[in-house]
């Protein structure tokens, strides 16, 4: 991940440099998006992957018109890329991108760019219909951090459609959410008012004249409320990470179809060890996520782990069911970094490295450092050093 992060940087500084130089759509390409192709794993120079002028039986599209890049995963279009030059606005080009996306059942993802801004669709509101509006959009003269480790979902050795449509469906929530908290503290309209002397308590009558009287008191409130909590969290060396709002009822569909388990399974030869459905279903699921490992489960009576070819000092995670909330632990350092990116995936981390995981599908989130994990457990000289 440390990589990808660096590369992602060099870019954004690549991008800034010679931006401004990509007066044409073709400059654009071969100096701005051909290159983050390549970060993501998508070689330009392997057409099994990438496959520019891409052109197929599109209903209503004339001959001529063809897509700039198809990506492909297991020998299936899965991704298609419009390119703009570097100055355009990309406002304007959507309708023609969805087009091509609406044609095409098997591509549920689709992104249009100028090199510097990029801007992800994929149809949350109508199958195979090419949402209005982009779930996400990456602006690289900006450089937000919170954005560099979202690209990883794009990775063509991490790409899966059904989990991106998941990844897409979270950030629209949480986007609307922020829209709503935002006006909220920026207009602390009735309604607002209304609900906060509610949860207060306030014993009158809560009619419009009232509201309206307290509206100032309460704006006041908020922006102080605000004000109070960046100073402790600037003061506070604890990490704090809330988990995303999502509606009751909206359930998020996983990424893996897990087959029927048996809810629990008792240990012969240890009554006391009882592996549980949730366990069985987080090694499969890790399982799917490295389908070419020799990875074994072994249940204990405090934890239950995932092996690296069954031995015992190589496991890549221990699952603790025995708390009020469930919790898993890497065997590798939760470092900035790796925190940054369970926090935005919406799991919570904890100072001792530990993060809840209350559905085994939660691990889905946090693919990048389980495919860390490994790569330790795959290094003997990690082990070496424990020994000596």
């Amino acid at each position: 991940m440390e990589q990808f992060i660096s590369r992602i940087k060099a870019h954004i500084d690549h991008v800034k440099r010679v931006g401004e130089h990509c007066s044409t759509e073709e400059t654009t390409k071969q100096a701005l998006i051909l290159p983050l192709l390549d970060i993501l794993g998508f070689s330009p120079y392997d057409p099994t992957k990438v496959l520019a002028e891409y052109a197929a039986d599109f209903p209503g599209v004339k001959a001529s018109e063809r897509v700039d890049y198809a990506l492909y995963s297991n020998g299936k279009p899965v991704m298609f890329i419009e390119a703009k030059p570097y100055a355009a606005n990309l406002t304007n080009h959507a309708p023609q991108l969805s087009r091509y996306f609406n044609c095409t059942p098997d591509v549920t993802m689709a992104a249009i760019t100028n090199g510097r801004e990029w801007r992800f669709f994929t149809d949350l509101h109508n199958t195979n219909i090419m949402d209005e509006k982009p779930f996400l959009t990456v602006d690289f003269t900006k450089n937000q951090p919170e954005e560099l480790t979202q690209l990883m979902e794009f990775m063509h050795d991490n790409f899966h459609p059904e989990k991106l449509r998941g990844f897409a469906e979270e950030n629209q929530y949480i986007q609307q959410f922020k829209d709503v908290i935002k006006s909220s503290i920026k207009d602390v309209d009735i309604d607002f008012v209304r609900y906060v002397a509610q949860r207060a308590s306030i014993p009158r009558q809560l009619n419009t004249k009232f509201l309206e009287t307290i509206q100032p008191y309460v704006k006041q409130a908020l922006e102080q409320s605000i004000s109070d909590m960046v100073v402790k969290g600037l003061s506070s060396p604890t990490v704090v990470t809330a988990q995303p709002v999502v509606p009751e009822n909206v359930e998020a569909t996983p990424a893996i179809q897990i087959e029927p388990e048996p809810d629990f399974v008792v240990d012969p030869h240890n009554p006391k060890i009882v592996t549980t459905k949730d366990e069985l279903n987080l090694l499969r699921i890790i399982k799917e996520i490295l389908p070419e490992e020799n990875l074994i489960g072994k249940d204990t009576e405090s934890y239950y782990s995932v092996l690296y070819q069954g031995k015992n000092n190589r496991w890549l995670v221990r699952y603790d069911v025995n708390r009020k909330r469930h919790t898993i632990q890497f065997n590798i350092d939760m470092d900035g970094m790796r925190r940054e990116e369970v926090q935005r995936a919406g799991l919570t981390v904890l100072n001792s490295g530990l993060v809840y995981l209350d559905r085994p599908e939660d691990i889905l989130r946090a693919v990048g450092i389980i495919k860390d994990a490994l790569e330790f457990c795959k290094d003997d000289d990690n082990f070496k050093r424990q020994q000596g």
